[in-house]
């Protein structure tokens, strides 16, 4: 790709599974996430707060851009590093690309590619009045996690790789994937939806990681 490649990958913590109960196969196909630094194949990075492309402004996905393949080629190497981490969810801004689009797998299995799923442009049109509150936790923020509440079902639209238009209800745990992706397109990170006491709880680590990593406008 033509733009700079640094970013953030995100993961969901494996107590949220844990709360959720989720099916024993689903739980037996999960690694702890990590930080896999360079990826073969890629120029895509991880990146760790406090870096400044977790709030800058995210750019619709052109025409343009799906018919040159510069987003096919992008969503691929996004997966390739989301299965590195043995993460199950990718945001363009997470990997330093300023632009709405999203990867997931929620079974976290680069073997099971058929449950690999793509968005560009995602837009929430409804959500349900009911939500939980699950642990999550991100690679952009090495060694802490949190409390967050979301909605348990919400309904999407979005368009594929040609452009064409569609949508679909997301319940449960994939519901909460892709609410956390999608916050990461409205340069929202999971500490922005702790609770006062999930905040303070993690407050040095945030200080910790600006004093490694430096201001840079995700505060």
């Amino acid at each position: 790709m033509a733009f700079q490649r640094a970013g953030y990958l995100t993961r969901l913590s494996r107590t949220a599974f844990q709360r959720v109960e989720p099916s024993p196969s689903l739980l037996a196909s999960l690694q702890e996430e990590v930080d896999p630094g360079i990826v073969e194949g890629t120029e895509l990075r991880i990146v760790k707060y406090p870096h400044p492309a977790l709030r800058k402004p995210n750019e619709l996905v052109t025409v343009e851009e799906l018919k040159d393949g510069s987003i096919a080629k992008l969503a691929k190497e996004m997966f390739m590093v989301m299965y590195a981490a043995a993460g199950v969810g990718l945001a363009a801004p997470q990997v330093g690309v300023n632009k709405r689009l999203m990867v997931y797998n929620q079974s976290g299995d680069p073997k099971k590619w058929l449950d690999e799923v793509i968005m560009v442009n995602p837009t929430i049109v409804e959500f349900s009045e009911a939500r939980n509150v699950e642990t999550e936790g991100c690679l952009s923020f090495p060694g802490m996690d949190g409390p967050v509440e979301r909605s348990k079902w919400i309904k999407v639209e979005a368009m594929n790789m040609k452009g064409k238009k569609f949508k679909r209800k997301f319940t449960d745990w994939e519901a909460r994937i892709f609410q956390h992706e999608y916050d990461h397109l409205d340069g929202t990170v999971y500490i922005d939806r702790l609770d006062e006491e999930g905040r303070s709880k993690v407050q040095h680590r945030l200080n910790e990681l600006i004093a490694e990593f430096g201001e840079g406008g995700a505060l």
